[in-house]
């Protein structure tokens, strides 16, 4: 059985608005149940481990979806929820593909965090798919390869845009546009219309857009397991 590990953010303050931030929940349900329903074993992850925070936005009704719907009314996937293990009690070897989804709360804590830059190193030198959607792609922007280059370096990505962010009108909070660092990393940029679904796969790396990008890069991912399992 394939087992993949989902880490999610720990943070729960969108900069100094006052407002709540976390991971965007279709960003974790859709790729959720593409992975369950394709019989792999699901692993959940976050810096501090338990119940990670939901950006309160992502549950609204607008932004609500029948896979949302349906981790809601799941559980057992409340439960996993619940209790995430802490990211540095992970290990590479017991997993055989990772997937980030993203939210706003990456960019402030699973950017900087050491175990998290080391896990994602770790994953892509062992030659394992690697998977990133939305704002988690900016999670890659301390990473860097065995000899000390820049992980995205001359890679095609792709991540949240800076005119989606300038829609969400955060282009001033956020610590760091993820367009712009992912660029001035040397990484080889693309992008569709605004919150339109866009995925790029360069070698084991997987990037998603936006949240409609999710479940497609999940999708991508269970592909690119079984190219290289066989």
């Amino acid at each position: 059985m394939t087992k993949v590990l989902m880490v999610l953010t720990s943070h729960d303050q969108l900069g100094d608005t006052g407002r709540k931030t976390g991971f965007w929940l279709e960003e974790l349900a859709a790729p959720y149940y593409r992975f369950r329903d394709a019989g792999w074993d699901v692993t959940l992850a976050s810096p501090e481990g338990g119940r990670p925070p939901l950006d309160p936005k992502s549950n609204e009704p607008d932004f609500q979806t029948d896979q949302t719907r349906r981790f809601g009314a799941d559980a057992e996937a409340e439960r996993q929820l619940d209790n995430t293990l802490r990211l540095d009690s992970v290990s590479v070897g017991d997993f055989d593909t990772v997937f980030y989804p993203g939210g706003h709360g990456p960019l402030w804590d699973l950017a900087e965090d050491e175990n998290s830059i080391k896990l994602i190193e770790q994953f892509v030198t062992a030659g394992k798919p690697t998977a990133l959607v939305c704002h988690a792609p900016g999670a890659l922007r301390h990473c860097v390869t065995p000899d000390g280059q820049p992980l995205v370096a001359g890679k095609r990505v792709t991540g949240f845009t800076d005119s989606e962010e300038e829609y969400m009108g955060l282009t001033k909070v956020v610590p760091f546009l993820v367009e712009d660092e992912l660029i001035a990393k040397g990484a080889q940029f693309s992008k569709a219309g605004n919150f339109e679904p866009h995925v790029v796969t360069d070698g084991l790396l997987v990037t998603g857009q936006n949240p409609a990008s999710s479940g497609p890069a999940a999708d991508e991912l269970i592909s690119l397991v079984g190219r290289t399992a066989g």
